[in-house]
């Protein structure tokens, strides 16, 4: 197993494309510590790998810099040296237009998604430049590259700034070899597809990317040698424009 000896974070870790990256994580032989915020869902998560020998859980508010430090705090108690960060949590609101999107909406997206991964960039990010090594993918979305109307102004506007700290700390850390990923989904069949205002059809659920498919592309990127930096990664389904 190629990533044996191994320790990762994966945010949003429950479900959907965070849950798939773990799991892809963990058939690696990497040792997984799953977080969010509702610890019967990671129960669930980390009953998908029973035997697993390092497969791991602890609740956060990635939002909360507190609850922050207290999840990277447990994960070196229980994982030692992170070496790769996975910040995959992230929400939707149906409501997400400019005219109808509440700010306590718009608050919550760009705390969990922008300043999330900020804060849990924060954590790991000195370790890593002090030991030459390490790993930051960001699961970004095709919404924060181009802003559109599916993805809605909050949403957009968190991504964007997500995918700029990405960039930003790329740069800043090569030199230091820490290589940062910005992953780029389209549209992917998980649970955020239930807060779209419009209900979405099985027959749209079957043509689009599954978690599965961002995880592979997370496998790639991981399994390449500490020479090769790969700043951003676009993955689309077949029948999606990207405009």
């Amino acid at each position: 197993m190629q990533l044996s000896g191994k320790t990762a974070v994966v945010t949003g870790g429950g479900s959907g494309i965070g849950l798939a990256i773990a799991q892809a994580l963990v058939d690696e032989g990497c040792a997984v510590l799953i977080c969010g915020r509702g610890q019967p869902r990671l129960d669930e998560a980390l009953a998908t790998r029973p035997s697993a020998a390092r497969f791991v859980a602890h609740s956060v508010d990635v939002s909360d810099r507190e609850s922050v430090g207290e999840l990277f705090r447990a994960a070196g108690e229980q994982l030692g040296n992170i070496d790769i960060l996975v910040n995959s949590a992230g929400i939707n609101v149906p409501k997400r237009m400019i005219g109808n999107l509440a700010p306590e909406d718009w608050d919550r997206m760009i705390g969990i998604i922008a300043t999330g991964s900020y804060n849990c960039t924060r954590e790991v990010l000195p370790a890593m430049r002090e030991r030459g090594d390490g790993l930051i993918i960001n699961i970004s979305s095709a919404s924060g590259k181009r802003a559109g109307p599916l993805g809605g102004v909050g949403y957009n506007a968190a991504k964007f700034a997500q995918s700029a700290l990405g960039i930003s700390v790329g740069a800043e850390a090569a030199a230091d070899s820490v290589r940062v990923t910005n992953i780029y989904p389209g549209e992917v069949d998980t649970p955020i597809l239930e807060d779209r205002p419009t209900p979405v059809s099985d027959e749209h659920r079957a043509q689009i990317l599954k978690a599965e498919d961002v995880a592979a592309a997370v496998l790639m990127v991981v399994g390449l040698p500490p020479r090769a930096r790969v700043p951003e990664l676009v993955i689309m389904p077949t029948g999606q424009e990207y405009i």
